[in-house]
């Protein structure tokens, strides 16, 4: 860590509940450490990114997905002279208010709660970590610091509108500055979060043989990539071939990032962290022309793969598991586990009701709520066979 607007951790504007320094890790490594022996962040092992994630082995989950985000986080920090542990943070803790089964269920789940406030993942994060995991004996959350928190609200920029409740409350209390860009090191995570998925979902639909390896060598970026490995490995067998091209198309992502952001801190010559966030503008982005051909790749990924025509019954399955819960929690809060169940003893309205009930589900795997609504509602299981199907898309 070396670059001038890097967050260090002796600037750190600390915790909201104070705490003595650890005498061997910064503050920021306890954070990411923290998050990682996270309950939530457990519970990713078994929550959709793509495929409804126990159908496959091989294919991501919202924990491997996140831990690649992590990998690439780090990388580009490094490069970048910033604090590594930092974005390390706020890359393993970005998708911790998912709820089971993708961006599918928060849809569901949304529509559910618009009467109640609406339900947004990133809000969700902060709830998790500042009220939701309740371990430590002198406060409910993970006591993150300041800029791990900022990081999480914001990576994807500015907070403008209307403030989600679940983070609205936490902020009244500790002031995220939600107007302002976040740090370098939390735009980093929210960069790398595009990378990984942009280069593992075309993995995952390759496995899924959802489209082939000759239509992905004909898409921009990746004919250049596929080109390359032709070149160099002439005769090279199918698989190989393929995984050396990803790597390269990975690279090329990664490499583009590094040097757009190097030219807009260079032209905007930020001297803290904080010009970062007041610069009005990302720091850390991909060139146009990369980010016009990303496009490209995306809408071949939205038809082929996110809302191909086998995969439309397996989105309304999931919708209606998470819509047959939900009235079922709110009319029969005892149904709740016992530790949920305290928190409902002191609710005086619905939407308070409708807040931990949300929070429930919210926090639940896929195969928990799958469980569940079979044994709750009598609904029959998925068929067999159709489950190894994508879900949903990303933001």
């Amino acid at each position: 860590m070396n670059a001038i607007f890097a967050s260090r951790p002796g600037d750190s504007r600390g915790r909201l509940h104070p705490e003595e320094e650890s005498a061997f890790r910064s503050c920021f490594q306890r954070d990411r450490d923290r998050i990682i022996h996270a309950s939530s962040f457990r519970r990713l092992k078994h929550k959709t990114q793509v495929f409804i994630e126990h159908e496959g082995d091989y294919f991501r989950t919202r924990l491997t997905h996140s831990i690649e985000v992590a990998q690439v986080a780090r990388t580009i920090s490094g490069t970048l002279g910033l604090n590594q542990e930092l974005a390390e943070a706020v890359a393993l803790a970005h998708d911790l208010g998912h709820t089971p089964f993708g961006h599918t269920g928060e849809d569901a789940l949304a529509e559910l709660m618009e009467p109640y406030g609406g339900f947004d993942h990133n809000a969700q994060a902060i709830r998790i970590v500042t009220d939701l995991e309740r371990h430590y004996a002198e406060w409910d959350g993970l006591n993150l610091t300041w800029e791990t928190l900022e990081g999480i609200a914001k990576h994807n920029g500015p907070v403008v509108g209307d403030v989600p409740w679940a983070l609205e409350g936490y902020n009244a209390q500790h002031d995220l500055e939600l107007h302002t860009h976040a740090s370098t090191e939390a735009q980093v995570a929210a960069l790398s979060d595009d990378i990984a998925y942009n280069n593992h979902d075309l993995h995952d639909g390759l496995r899924a043989e959802l489209f082939s390896t000759d239509e992905l060598a004909q898409m921009p970026i990746l004919q250049d990539c596929f080109g390359e490995v032709d070149r160099k490995y002439p005769g090279l067998n199918y698989y190989r071939r393929r995984h050396e091209a990803l790597r390269r198309f990975f690279g090329v992502l990664v490499e583009d990032v590094i040097a757009v952001t190097r030219a807009n801190l260079a032209e905007v010559g930020p001297q803290t962290a904080q010009d970062v966030r007041d610069a009005g503008r990302m720091m850390v982005q991909f060139s146009p022309g990369l980010w016009s051909d990303l496009k490209q790749i995306r809408q071949f990924l939205f038809h082929r793969m996110y809302r191909a025509p086998e995969v439309v019954e397996i989105r309304q399955y999931v919708t209606d598991a998470v819509k047959d819960l939900f009235p079922i929690f709110m009319q029969r809060p005892e149904l709740l586990p016992k530790q949920w169940r305290k928190d409902v003893a002191e609710v005086s309205s619905d939407v308070e009701l409708a807040r931990i009930v949300s929070d429930y589900i919210a926090g639940m795997t896929d195969r928990f709520a799958l469980q569940e609504a079979e044994h709750l509602t009598g609904r029959k299981p998925i068929p067999a066979g159709r489950r190894a199907t994508p879900i949903q898309h990303h933001d």
